[in-house]
């Protein structure tokens, strides 16, 4: 293996994943603040296609941050001593989860009162990031070990309640079963995110990230090959029905209602059968990118050189746009000053209202995305790499 020049040098295949999937993922913030549709869209007592596989899509994006991210923190320590990537890892994902409980919840909730403390996508990746930054002084074939045992292993965790562990519930909660808490007659804390298996995902791509040293003809196709023996595993796993997703799939009343529930699988925590549906693919993606070029390529690079710059400012955007929509619609501005969770439900948009939105939500940002990489790739500044 040739080590790959890392400083000022970016693999495009990485920036145009990650750019695609910070695009994706806008869909699906977009459809819960605009949307006037009240129901969970992979329902399939009440769903659409359409809908469903709105939501669908969008399961793509945690996955691929995670990976990203742990192959991101391998190709940084390239030139760096164990010791350097550790404490970058443990203080930029001490950074994430304060930003989490401070700008970006602002963010949602545009007010102080803070009703919803929710701990979702940002936080875990800062807490999965304080967990690597212990990992990463291991070997890689036993940061690979724990990893695949936490992504496999997992549901078999399933049964085990919180209730069990008395007021230590909660660790168990912050670990592997999603909890709401009243933390107060008007405050609740919402863990959205919990750990297991998130923490081996990233660690897995922490060891995924040295076959990037591969020049990038070996390594398309050995991603090619891999996303695909992956995504076999998901189609043959779900098939028996037996282990790696809580929610068995059923004959439906039509062939294409059972292909949904055949793809319905659980994000909260990602099951097994989840995140080799997503991963699969993922990484046959980043094969079939190594030789990707032009207009379109570059388009979504902008966002991939950007993310967390970008997911800070894409919901403070689709906030404000849904703010002036619902004064359009005749509300009062303050009925849209809090969590999305809490807006009437009959404001808000069907599915097109929402995919036009979300059109304009990504344009809108496509410029300062554009200053930022430009800036952020001629600083020397340390601290833009937090941003």
């Amino acid at each position: 293996m040739q080590p790959l020049t890392i400083t000022r040098n970016r693999i495009t295949s990485i920036d145009l994943l990650r750019g695609i999937i910070m695009v994706i993922m806008t869909l699906d913030h977009v459809r819960d603040y605009f949307s006037n549709i009240r129901f969970n869209p992979t329902d399939l007592t009440q769903t659409s296609p359409e809908l469903f596989f709105t939501r669908w899509i969008t399961h793509f994006c945690a996955p691929v941050f995670m990976l990203l991210a742990g192959t991101g923190a391998f190709l940084y320590g390239q030139k760096r001593t164990k010791k350097e990537v550790s404490k970058f890892l443990f203080t930029r994902g001490l950074f994430l989860v304060i930003a989490e409980f401070t700008v970006i919840s602002w963010a949602f909730h545009f007010n102080f009162k803070y009703d919803f403390i929710l701990a979702v996508v940002i936080w875990a990746l800062g807490m999965c990031m304080i967990f690597l930054a212990a990992m990463v002084w291991l070997p890689l074939r036993a940061i690979l070990a724990i990893s695949l045992v936490m992504i496999i292993g997992h549901n078999a965790l399933d049964g085990i309640d919180p209730a069990s562990f008395g007021k230590l519930g909660i660790i168990w909660n912050i670990l592997h079963v999603p909890g709401f808490f009243q933390l107060s007659p008007d405050r609740a804390l919402v863990i959205s995110y919990p750990l297991i298996p998130w923490i081996g995902v990233m660690g897995a791509g922490y060891v995924f990230g040295k076959y990037f040293l591969l020049d990038s003809q070996r390594r398309s196709r050995l991603f090619i090959r891999l996303g695909l023996i992956i995504t076999a595993l998901f189609i043959i796993l779900r098939f028996i029905n037996v282990y790696g997703e809580p929610q068995r799939w059923s004959v439906q009343s039509t062939p294409l209602y059972t292909i949904l529930s055949f793809l319905n699988t659980t994000k909260y925590p990602p099951s097994l059968s989840f995140l080799l549906m997503t991963l699969g693919p993922a990484i046959f993606a980043l094969g079939w990118m190594e030789k990707a070029k032009g207009a379109l390529v570059n388009f979504f690079m902008v966002y991939g050189k950007v993310p967390l710059f970008y997911f800070i400012l894409h919901i403070f955007l689709i906030h404000l746009l849904m703010v002036i929509a619902g004064v359009a619609q005749g509300y009062d501005i303050a009925t849209f000053l809090t969590f999305a969770g809490s807006y009437p439900v009959e404001s808000g948009f069907g599915l097109p209202g929402v995919y036009a939105f979300w059109a304009l939500t990504v344009l809108l940002l496509y410029f300062p995305c554009k200053w930022y990489g430009q800036l952020k790739a001629g600083s020397s500044n340390p601290l833009l790499s937090y941003i």
